[in-house]
């Protein structure tokens, strides 16, 4: 064999080689890539990047009824985050609430919701988290009162609330009634914030996504259905959509808590994925109808004060009819922000203000300023009232010793 001969199989062996190693970077790359979205699609960096911080790397203090939980860092570090896992153990968090060593966690990581993903995508997500920078972020303790900080009481707690499994489509529903029903009870864990929790902090999934106070941030996560007397009743597939991508659509505006949720999450899925989630929503059933409490006393007088402040303060904005103007302001009739059975959405915005989400659809949203040093305890408690019954609305009212309460609850 000649010597031209062996440097030409060297060459082709070399080429093979190269080959089989780019495709191989190319599957790993769109691994991450699809882990990235995929994290996206969780909102993972919300609860995992402090304010100021690294992406991913934890320090952001989660606040629950039982104490304040830090989340953990997320990043490759080997000491302090988890570059020393395995993708089975980053399953085992995810499917079964188990940490590296088997500790069980706890559901402020909503392995609840999260034990539906798929180990495809689970993987794709642990090979997306480990490609990135490496950050040396100590985690700190859990801060929760006893008995709570026993953490081998999680193993009772989970025998009656946690079951544990991936999402297996409905042969009966269409592909993309499948996937909006993956993203909604799996990744996108809904169910987290727009459920009842009860004193053990477990959702009360009867029915599903009927809403729910969430605990300690003091904002009511409305319920999900589209059909009669539900939270979203009359909303189209459009106006769901618009409020995922943009912040706003022609039936209301996120503010709160779901403003983060379009910011970080979902203005950067597909339309495609979107789509989904809107059809899987607008399939959930009607509701009961819910009717008011007779038991409060009417009093006009003070439902007319409301009247007059709104006219005074609102209604330029909002119009006289309630119906908005535009996609500046939202409508108030209909609105399900304002007529949520608990009545704290509405305090919370005339206190401090509503300020929706800038996004790639709406980089620049109008917001609405605070009233909290315009208007007195009883003059909010009015106003609130007013709108809660105007127009099509048919909500309680709610009292000054509401609006004291939330007053000293710092806006978001």
């Amino acid at each position: 064999m000649t010597i031209m001969t062996h440097r030409i199989l060297r060459a082709v062996a070399s080429f093979a080689l190269f080959a089989v190693a780019g495709s191989a970077l190319a599957v790993d790359g769109n691994q991450i890539e699809r882990g990235r979205y995929l994290s996206l699609a969780g909102d993972c960096a919300s609860c995992h990047t402090a304010k100021g911080g690294k992406p991913y790397a934890g320090g952001r203090t989660v606040p629950t009824p039982f104490g304040n939980i830090p989340s953990p860092n997320l990043t490759p570090d080997k000491s302090t985050g988890i570059g020393d896992w395995t993708a089975d153990e980053f399953y085992q968090a995810m499917h079964d609430g188990r940490g590296k060593d088997g500790q069980l966690l706890y559901p402020a990581f909503p392995f609840t919701s999260y034990t539906q993903v798929t180990r495809v995508d689970s993987d794709a997500i642990f090979a997306y988290l480990q490609s990135l920078p490496a950050v040396h972020s100590e985690n700190r303790d859990n801060e929760l009162r006893f008995p709570y900080s026993m953490r081998r009481l999680m193993a009772g707690w989970r025998t009656f609330y946690f079951t544990k499994g991936e999402f297996e489509a409905d042969p009966k529903q269409s592909t993309e009634w499948n996937r909006g029903a993956y993203l909604v009870k799996g990744l996108g864990h809904c169910n987290d914030c727009h459920s009842t929790r009860n004193s053990l902090g477990a959702t009360v999934d009867d029915p599903r996504l009927a809403g729910g106070l969430i605990p300690i941030q003091d904002w009511y996560a409305p319920d999900l259905s589209t059909q009669a007397h539900g939270g979203l009743s009359g909303w189209t597939q459009r106006d769901i959509v618009d409020l995922l991508k943009t912040g706003r659509s022609a039936r209301g505006t996120a503010f709160g808590p779901m403003a983060e949720v379009v910011r970080e999450s979902t203005q950067h899925l597909t339309d495609e994925d979107l789509a989904s989630i809107a059809v899987y929503l607008r399939s959930l059933p009607a509701r009961p109808e819910q009717k008011k409490d007779d038991s409060l006393p009417s009093r006009p007088m003070f439902i007319a004060k409301g009247q007059k402040v709104y006219a005074d303060r609102c209604a330029t904005c909002h119009g006289d009819s309630g119906k908005g103007k535009g996609d500046a302001y939202p409508p108030l009739d209909g609105n399900s922000s304002v007529v949520e059975p608990v009545g704290v959405n509405a305090i919370r915005v005339v206190l401090s203000g509503g300020f929706a989400p800038a996004t790639k659809g709406n980089p620049r949203p109008y917001s609405m300023p605070p009233f909290s040093q315009h208007l007195s305890d009883d003059e909010v408690a009015a106003v609130v009232s007013y709108i809660r019954q105007a127009w099509s609305n048919a909500a309680n009212p709610v009292s000054a010793d509401d609006v004291r309460t939330y007053r000293s609850t710092p806006g978001g």
